[in-house]
């Protein structure tokens, strides 16, 4: 482990987010989300699993705190349920929603833990998407007004703010191949939901710099490095369309203040005159998930990736490599704040025996990430944290309770929290850190 050697201040964290932990669905005037509409609708999960439970950590927030520091977490990363705060989207707020993320972040602190924040998780208020959601305009403002109420509320205590986590996941899986909330499958309203997003974090980071909020702002994007499946012209060139449409169509109009060109696209979201001033805000951060990388393949049928260092149970290519690929790619070709890993990690066929997880995949995986990670900051990228996702087992969107990425096994009809043994090793590593 001490081979390993991170700066000092390098921050270890781990993450979650509102809908995949929280539960206490209908509980003290919570509205409903996109994710309660969709996940209740027959076929649409694993067995028909939804987030009304998850793992309980409405009620049980305070236990899972002192986990977290038994594990010498130095930072938390979280998201805001919107309709737990707000259950219109719009309006009235929800005292008891407002009061406990207020105690869960007073909590954190007093456990020496720092409160990172995530504003949007995908759990969009159902009343809002009733008046069109993320493909009408007027859904960013809304947003922004959200981020203002909820920026004043935390902002003096937290030491991040995050507007969104993963866009292209809320437009492509979302609107596009419908396994995501709101379920649909329409690839022109794909391109304006992934513009009225990126629209909404501009003008979330314009209102609450406008309120003195004193936390850094940034966002969190899902981004993979991208291999050509062989040197042909053919595979070189979707490899460059795979890069343009899941990476650059996300981070070009933050930084470059415009869409990159893609071949073949069919379709352009609206924009108006002043929209890449207000989404090119600068960031105090960037966020960013990676779990594998882009095999891009012209063939069809597509030239399998050989899948060398094996695959996680979500059946993703285990492949290091790409996060020192990536993060060198993006500190060659933009201008880029400080960075945090928000998000890396696998799903692993875990099983509960006789009392313990014995893990060694993820164990394996966490240790190659992290090389990766010191690799690319040994070639100039200033990366500051590292976040393992996910603290707990929980509610995996689609796949319901079947895929388990936490670090702590939760079994789901008790709520017993069983630390695994990569919960052993990564805390033993983070205190490594605090000694060298």
């Amino acid at each position: 482990m001490t081979a390993l050697s991170f700066p000092p201040g390098f921050l270890w964290g781990a993450a979650t987010s509102a809908y995949q932990i929280e539960g206490a669905a209908n509980e003290d005037g919570r509205g409903p989300s996109i994710w309660d509409h969709f996940s209740h609708q027959s076929g649409t999960t694993f067995q028909g699993h939804t987030g009304d439970v998850a793992c309980d950590h409405y009620h049980r927030y305070e236990s899972d705190v002192d986990l977290m520091a038994t594990l010498g977490l130095q930072a938390y990363r979280f998201s805001i349920s919107w309709p737990r705060v707000q259950p219109l989207g719009q309006g009235a707020w929800n005292d008891k929603g407002l009061g406990f993320y207020d105690r869960l972040v007073d909590k954190l602190l007093s456990r020496g833990i720092q409160p990172h924040v995530t504003l949007y998780h995908w759990d969009l208020p159902q009343a809002l998407q009733e008046r069109g959601g993320w493909v009408v305009r007027d859904t960013a403002q809304r947003f922004a007004d959200y981020a203002d109420v909820m920026g004043r509320r935390l902002g003096d205590r937290v030491a991040a703010i995050a507007t969104h986590n993963e866009p292209w996941c809320a437009a492509t899986l979302g609107h596009e191949v419908g396994k995501f909330a709101p379920g649909w499958r329409d690839p022109q309203a794909t391109v304006q939901v992934a513009h009225h997003l990126l629209l909404s974090h501009g003008l979330a980071l314009q209102a609450m710099r406008a309120s003195g909020v004193r936390a850094p702002l940034g966002i969190v994007l899902n981004q993979s490095s991208v291999t050509p499946a062989t040197d042909s012209a053919a595979d070189r060139a979707e490899a460059e369309r795979q890069l343009a449409s899941f990476v650059r169509w996300y981070m070009d109009p933050i930084f470059l203040k415009r869409y990159p060109a893609i071949d073949g696209l069919a379709f352009h979201p609206a924009t108006r005159e002043n929209d890449f001033s207000i989404i090119a805000q600068p960031l105090d951060f960037l966020g960013i998930n990676y779990y594998t990388r882009i095999w891009a393949s012209a063939a069809q049928p597509p030239v399998p990736a050989p899948k060398l260092q094996g695959e996680t149970d979500m059946g993703w290519e285990i492949y290091p490599e790409g996060l020192t690929e990536l993060l060198t790619w993006l500190h060659r070709n933009y201008r880029l704040p400080p960075i945090y890993i928000t998000e890396n990690g696998m799903a692993n066929a875990d099983r509960l025996v006789d009392g313990a997880v014995a893990d060694a995949p993820r164990i394996d995986y966490l240790r190659a990430h992290l090389q990766a990670l010191a690799r690319a900051m040994e070639a100039g990228v200033d990366v500051r944290g590292y976040f393992y996702w996910s603290l707990l087992d929980n509610y995996e969107w689609d796949s319901g309770y079947d895929k388990r990425f936490g670090l702590v096994h939760v079994d789901y009809d008790t709520q017993v929290r069983t630390p695994k043994a990569s919960a052993h090793w990564y805390r033993d590593f983070i205190a490594s850190q605090r000694r060298t």
